[in-house]
């Protein structure tokens, strides 16, 4: 049963720090993103800080092999995927500035040094960088998100890495002071710990938690909740030794399991009563029944786990052994499945696979690869830098163009189907990109004209623009509602040669979509084919579990066959597929009795047991 209690209204911010023991990559993202969607729910403005140890100043310069996806924000900033988690959890458009990396840090404390604001004193790590990490969350934490004119009252801070590197103890320590300067009852610890079950006892061992918040309280910082990290439930005696040996009650172990989806986990949260502890905790004054939403995400999660039908998409590519490379591409093809209400199994084939000098060397890997894609619904053609798997990317898109199969090309993926079209369509045979051949006769693909090459950051076309429609008979442009102008992040350094337009439009090939001033080709749509649309933006940054990206959705919907009947409705859903709310909103008598000053009231918990859900 939940319960809310009325509190003195106060405009002083929460903080809520989640740590990580034992291992990283445990899921503190998905826990962090999940605490604030819950009180999001509640009615509280929520925003979200990352922290990355790293010496770099964003993560523009990375291989995706070494930390996975690049995400881009509205403002152009470059940051840790996790960001994304929190944008998509959260439905909030985050800056640049939340995500925070030791390079950062250090560098405005060094600029600081070297404009004399120090007045001659030795800089040191403690105080002068503990009290930049400070002061630059304190800053960060109080700006609005999503156009709201007043301040966020909830700051869920992520702190990556492992409790114990050395490259995070600056921050640790820092985070140990800040808990005294916010004061106790504003400022709440969320350690999460992995319980490993090793296979030759079946056992599920406590040891490592133990030591992590040993380790934990060692450097100043008292877990307020452990949320116990594990492949199977925790049973309750592993539960209560957690309790036992690291000083807090058994409702202050949360345990989070391996769940078929992450939208498993904030119900999860929800049902071990993390709401009310945090609303006790931190003396939160709630305006809003988390239930309305909580349906909705409960609904996302039963369509997941029962949704039978399921279509294959081939995603062509080149860091396809790791998947978290693609996460925001993954995470959009999912949103439009469960829109769909139809699985979508992604097939990874590594681009360089499908060229023919892997049919020389490899011809079993290449004959593999191309069966995969010849059995696939739909073709999906990602971003990326760099000419290896170019031309296994321009094979799929001639692939695609050919059989009349869906195909979605994004960034590098809008590219390559140029390239395909000019050889294979207009017969220029040498057509290519400057990025990848210089002294190509045609380059149908040109480097931006400012781009700068002094450096490698942050120097790409970053971030938001707007695209406007030239015409109305565009099958993204009805995806998109009929807009004539949308907005969606960039990340690109080349751009399709507008001296070529007219030849390609007069073979078939529109530009349906282009920049303000009309020179940047950022849509193109082929004519008499059932889906083949590229886009030189990044719409899976956009992409939420709710409202998919309209080109994924597009993509989804005409690979089982149902974009012309969905174009047909307006672009509107069924009934059944729609996550749109039909409760009726609270009045504000309810509301007035939920605050009521001094009462407590309650009603049915909001996660439903296993048999409703």
């Amino acid at each position: 049963m939940l319960s809310f209690v009325k509190h003195t209204s106060s405009a002083i911010m929460k903080y809520i720090l989640v740590s990580g023991g034992v291992i990283s990559g445990i899921g503190k993202g998905v826990i962090a993103s999940s605490i604030g969607m819950l009180l999001k729910a509640c009615g509280l403005r929520v925003t979200s800080i990352k922290i990355d140890p790293y010496l770099n100043i964003d993560a523009g310069t990375f291989s995706p092999y070494e930390h996975g996806e690049v995400y881009v924000l509205d403002d152009g900033g470059e940051v840790d995927l996790d960001l994304g988690n929190y944008e998509r959890f959260l439905d909030i458009t985050l800056h640049r500035d939340n995500n925070i990396t030791t390079g950062k840090i250090y560098q405005s404390v060094i600029n600081k040094e070297r404009k004399g604001d120090y007045l001659g004193k030795t800089v040191q790590v403690v105080p002068h960088i503990t009290n930049a990490i400070q002061e630059w969350v304190e800053r960060v934490a109080k700006i609005p998100v999503d156009g709201d004119q007043e301040e966020p009252e909830v700051c869920i801070i992520e702190l990556g890495g492992t409790i114990g590197d050395i490259e995070g103890m600056p921050f640790v320590e820092a985070f140990r002071q800040f808990q005294f300067r916010v004061s106790r009852e504003n400022f709440c610890c969320v350690h999460v710990s992995l319980v490993p079950q090793p296979k030759s006892t079946g056992e599920q061992k406590t040891k490592p938690t133990q030591a992590s918040v040993r380790e934990l309280r060692g450097l100043g910082l008292s877990p307020d909740l452990i949320v116990a990290r594990s492949h199977n439930p925790v049973v309750d005696s592993v539960k209560e030794k957690i309790s036992m040996f690291c000083h807090v009650t058994a409702q202050q172990v949360i345990c989070v399991h391996d769940c078929p989806s992450v939208y498993r986990v904030p119900l999860l949260l929800s049902d071990q009563n993390l709401v009310q502890f945090l609303q006790t905790r931190l003396q939160l004054n709630f305006r809003m029944r988390p239930k309305r939403l909580l349906n909705k995400w409960r609904e996302l999660a039963h369509r997941y786990d029962h949704t039978s039908k399921s279509i294959t998409i081939a995603l062509v590519g080149k860091y396809t052994k790791l998947e978290d490379a693609y996460i925001s591409v993954m995470k959009s093809l999912l949103h439009a499945g469960l829109t769909c209400q139809c699985k979508v199994v992604i097939k990874f084939i590594e681009a360089d696979d499908l060229e023919q000098t892997t049919m020389e060397q490899e011809p079993v890997k290449y004959h593999e690869a191309w069966q995969q894609l010849c059995s696939s619904n739909g073709v999906l053609v990602p971003g990326g830098f760099g000419i290896r798997g170019t031309e296994g990317k321009v094979a799929a898109a001639k692939w695609a163009r050919e059989n009349k199969k869906p195909y979605l090309g994004v960034c590098l993926g809008l590219q390559v189907a140029v390239i395909e079209f000019a050889r294979n369509v207009l017969g220029w045979k040498d057509a290519h990109s400057e990025e990848f051949d210089p002294n190509t006769t045609h380059p149908v693909i040109i480097e931006m004209p400012e781009h700068n090459t002094g450096q490698m950051g942050g120097t790409m076309r970053l971030g938001k623009r707007t695209t406007v429609f030239k015409t109305e008979s565009s099958v993204l442009r009805a995806l998109y509602g009929g807009h004539e102008k949308i907005e969606e992040r960039h990340r690109h350094r080349y751009e399709v040669n507008p001296k070529n337009i007219e030849d390609f439009e007069s073979h078939g090939m529109k530009f349906v979509g282009r920049s303000t001033d009309g020179e940047r080709m950022e849509i193109l749509e082929l004519e008499d084919h059932p889906y083949f649309v590229a886009v030189q933006y990044h719409p899976e940054y956009i992409s939420r579990p709710m409202k998919p990206s309209a080109p994924y959705l597009g993509l989804v919907l005409a690979s089982i066959n149902r974009l012309k009947s969905y174009i047909a409705r307006g672009c509107r859903l069924s009934p059944r597929n729609s996550f749109e709310d039909t409760e009726s909103s609270d009045t504000e008598e309810e509301m007035a009795v939920l605050n009521k000053s001094g009462s407590q009231h309650s009603f049915t918990s909001i996660e439903a047991s296993p048999q409703q859900s």
